[in-house]
């Protein structure tokens, strides 16, 4: 294969992975908005179009074993396809869990919920959603720099998920009756803190591929 060829196949497993991104994003987006809203038909949706998001892992494992096996890339090229290999499978991870709020949302009908606890998750929600959004940014700019920043947006949303899990203990105390709501109220936040967990993961490989350096961040 030519090199020009190659790189064009390199272009296409980027742009795949990113369109991967982004279909992700918007699952987070959407899920956090359908359980703070109680709207269990977006819910519907974000379950359904999971499978989008599984074909788009599948496609990228086989294209990226694909050009390991038959070109044997080297150097940066080798560090490209690994990290796409590795980051796809943390964005469908991120989307699985989207996925499990989604479920959540269908569960809770009825229960009695408590708003104070659902604004903070939409708090939380959306500082997962620009983490994500920051992570897939760091990945088109290649910023080793950046990287380390970014990463560190992961504080917030585990000082969310300590503050909320708090919040949501002390209310169910004064209000006994949302004890079935809490109990997804700790699930979702959980769900949330481990979507921003693989976001970090996806800043490591952007180093990984930069630098050739495995690090924990």
């Amino acid at each position: 294969m030519l090199r020009a060829q190659f790189e064009k196949e390199l272009e296409k497993l980027h742009n795949q992975f990113y369109s991967m991104g982004t279909e992700v994003l918007s699952q987070i987006n959407r899920t956090v908005r359908a359980f703070v809203t109680h709207d269990r038909e977006l819910a519907r949706a974000v379950i359904e179009e999971d499978a989008d998001v599984n074909k788009y892992e599948v496609k990228l494992e086989e294209k990226s074993l694909e050009i390991i096996a038959l070109q044997q890339p080297v150097s940066h090229d080798l560090r490209t396809v690994i990290t796409i290999l590795k980051a796809s499978s943390d964005i469908e991870r991120m989307g699985d869990h989207a996925v499990s709020i989604a479920q959540a949302t269908i569960r809770m009908k009825g229960e009695v919920r408590i708003e104070s606890v659902e604004q903070e998750i939409n708090k939380m929600g959306k500082k997962v959603k620009e983490f994500v959004e920051a992570t897939l940014d760091l990945y088109l700019k290649g910023d080793v720099d950046s990287a380390y920043q970014v990463a560190a947006m992961d504080e917030e949303i585990n000082n969310y998920f300590t503050k909320i899990q708090d919040l949501a203990t002390e209310e169910i105390k004064n209000n006994p009756e949302a004890i079935v709501a809490g109990r997804d109220y700790f699930q979702v936040i959980s769900y949330l803190e481990r979507i921003g967990d693989y976001a970090k993961n996806v800043c490591e490989w952007v180093i990984y591929l930069e630098t050739g350096e495995i690090v924990e961040l």
